[in-house]
């Protein structure tokens, strides 16, 4: 330490020398940059314009650029306009605060950026556009491709985040800035009167335009170009309310709204060709409104999600590590798309332990509405697991399940699942329109007991629809996995896979619209009354037996036993009943059944024999009723002088396309 001192009392003159030289060559640095900054920013405005057109098969033009003090530039008439496509970009004036190292290298590295009057206008017509040179790479020496099409969405998304995170300045502020897209006739347009970020904080101000929808909105969030984090909240101003989300209307026939919706990115990884992003967003006050989920609008007050979603060569996940919440349902999804070399899709869900109470209060209104003002204790899980190669759809996977620990409805709320167990109203929807009401119990003339129907008519029903009704709690996955595998073989909805349990449940507790989240709706209402013993099987069967259509406006057995033969219930032959247990599925075809001379077609003959073959495996039937089984019936009711002949060009199908779901042994 004492050598150290002595080196510096020996040189101390001359150190103070070489400082004093060292100043004096920065200040001479300085005052030569003064004096040449113009020349050295003229250089780097050059050296950006080359690199730009080196770069994108487009020409960059500035009009000046000039220093207003010691280190902000200003910067006019910015243009850039593709080769042979209309412009994509103009700003009047950007003033920016640049690293006066970068103007040295050719760069220009903005730390404060305020841009003026601009305007970018995107631009697509068919397979043309004027913007997708930028993030399209290009091999030396070779133009640009903007038409090809690139498979793999993680590296062109991956690219678009990485070029707009390196561009970010430490502050901006834009004012009256324009966005238009144009797309195949369509026209979106954004006017932003002021954008401010500073310090990594986003606070703007924004008006978007469609076809159909203007919304005015404000953007709050943070940002941080390191970390690729982002973050922001949109909700609309105190005069417009809620914001309306744009096109999905002339695209799906949906409309959807939300007071609040927050979306953030909080983390990327691009490995080995495949992007996974990180992030969460969430949503208050929204509201979805299509006919194919739910028959009026839905709403959901405060749902969130955090994905993480990979994007790869013709392959796209949401991983396992997402979550789904609904109010204060949570849900674990995972869902697995590839293209290549053919078809793969993936479906999982699955859940903890939610209380009872929560699930039912977190059912949105205008979603599950026989749940509203459910009360219950104990708890649900569920598991879900779908899987298909459509190159091998016979290896189709699908395992559904419910379980529930310590379930007990407290209070069923205005809709009762118990109401089968007495006499009740039955109202018949057709076209979500109310077109016939009856009581179904002893008051009402037309209502068969149990006891008083045939068992041919029983068992015949149950063979061709649900023949392990009497023994499985509402679901027969095994008959609903090879529904989905026929649906899919078909691409249309050929097969059912409902039980008579759901065909009950639809009928007697829910409108006749087919929508998504009637099945889920139906397919819980099962669950509850099949696990929970609401009403006893005997009693299922007799009020589904009482109110189901027959013909038209034709409802329960009797009405359909004196409508097709003028006989009661218990008169009905083997014959006539295997007939009404084949129209059950399409009864208002039964026309369709016979030939100009009154005798069955192809398709019913073929259902006799397959249903009475059933029928005499399980014990239901005789060998010698069998044996005698004719096939011919005479419709002597009113049915019979509505039969139209028409030539009979029905074929003996596939047991497959013929039989209802649950035909088959599984």
């Amino acid at each position: 330490m004492s050598k150290i001192k002595d080196f510096f009392i020996r040189n101390k003159k001359k150190l103070w020398i070489g400082v004093g030289v060292f100043v004096a060559l920065l200040l001479v640095s300085f005052a030569l940059f003064l004096l040449n900054r113009e020349r050295i920013l003229k250089f780097a405005v050059a050296k950006i314009i080359q690199k730009v057109e080196n770069k994108y098969p487009a020409k960059l033009h500035i009009g000046q650029a000039k220093f207003l003090n010691l280190n902000t530039v200003l910067v006019t008439d910015i243009s850039l306009l593709p080769n042979g496509q209309p412009k994509l970009l103009q700003v009047d004036t950007v003033a920016a605060t640049v690293s006066f190292r970068s103007l040295f290298l050719g760069r220009m590295v903005f730390k404060q950026f305020d841009m003026a009057s601009g305007m970018i206008t995107a631009y697509m017509q068919d397979s043309t556009d004027n913007f997708s040179f930028l993030y399209r790479k290009k091999a030396t020496g070779e133009a640009v491709d903007t038409t090809a099409k690139n498979s793999n969405y993680g590296t062109l998304l991956n690219r678009l985040i990485e070029t707009a995170f390196e561009n970010v300045p430490d502050g901006v502020n834009f004012r009256n800035l324009g966005v238009v897209f144009k797309n195949d006739g369509r026209t979106i347009s954004m006017h932003l009167p002021t954008m401010v970020i500073e310090d990594g904080g986003i606070d703007a101000r924004m008006t978007i335009n469609t076809d159909s929808v203007t919304n005015t909105m404000f953007v709050r969030g943070v940002i941080d170009p390191d970390k690729y984090l982002l973050s922001a909240k949109m909700y609309g101003d105190n005069a417009s309310g809620s914001i309306e989300v744009p096109y999905i209307k002339q695209k799906f026939g949906a409309t959807m709204r939300f007071d609040t919706l927050s979306l953030s990115i909080t983390d990327k990884v691009f490995k080995n060709n495949q992007l996974t992003i990180k992030g969460e967003s969430s949503a208050f006050g929204l509201v979805l409104n299509h006919p194919k989920i739910a028959d009026e609008n839905v709403t959901v007050q405060n749902g969130a999600m955090k994905y993480v979603i990979t994007l790869g060569d013709h392959y796209y996940a949401l991983e396992p590590e997402s979550e789904v919440r609904i109010n204060k349902a949570i849900f674990y999804p995972e869902l697995t798309y590839e293209t290549r070399p053919n078809r793969k899709i993936g479906i999982k869900i699955g859940s903890p332990d939610i209380p009872a109470n929560d699930l039912f209060a977190s059912m949105p209104p205008g979603l599950f509405d026989t749940f509203q003002g459910v009360k219950a204790t104990g708890t649900f899980k569920y598991h879900m697991d779908f899987y298909v190669d459509m190159a091998q759809v016979d290896s189709l996977k699908f395992e559904s399940d419910l379980d529930a620990q310590n379930l007990q409805i407290t209070d069923f709320g205005p809709n009762d699942l118990r109401k089968l167990n007495q006499e009740f109203t039955h109202t018949v929807y057709e076209q979500g329109k109310v077109v016939r009401t009856f009581k179904v119990g002893p008051s009402n003339p037309n209502f068969t007991p149990f006891n008083q129907i045939p068992h041919y008519l029983k068992y015949a029903i149950l063979t061709a629809e649900d023949p392990r009704f009497f023994t499985h709690k509402g679901f027969h996955e095994g008959a609903f996995r090879h529904s989905l595998i026929t649906n899919i073989k078909e691409n249309s909805f050929v097969r059912g896979g409902s039980t008579v349990s759901m065909q009950l449940v639809k009928n007697a507790f829910l409108t006749r619209k087919k929508t998504i989240t009637r099945k889920v709706e139906e397919a819980l209402i099962v669950w509850i009354m099949e696990n929970l013993r609401l009403t006893p099987k005997e009693r299922m069967y007799e009020v589904y037996l009482n109110i189901i259509e027959w013909g038209p406006n034709v409802y329960g057995i009797k009405e359909a036993a004196r409508f097709y033969f003028s006989k009661e219930p218990s008169q009905l032959t083997l014959e006539e009943c295997l007939f009404l247990a084949s129209i059950v599925p399409k009864p208002k075809q039964y026309r369709t059944y016979f030939n100009s001379y009154g005798e069955l077609r192809a398709y019913p003959r073929y259902f006799f024999k397959l249903i009475t073959g059933n029928m005499l495996k399980r014990g239901l039937i005789s060998p010698s009723e069998h044996a005698s089984v004719s096939p011919y019936v005479n419709l002597s009711g009113r049915a019979g002088s509505f039969i139209i002949a028409k030539p009979d060009t029905t074929q003996i199908m596939d047991t497959l396309e013929l039989a209802p779901i649950d035909l088959l042994d599984f």
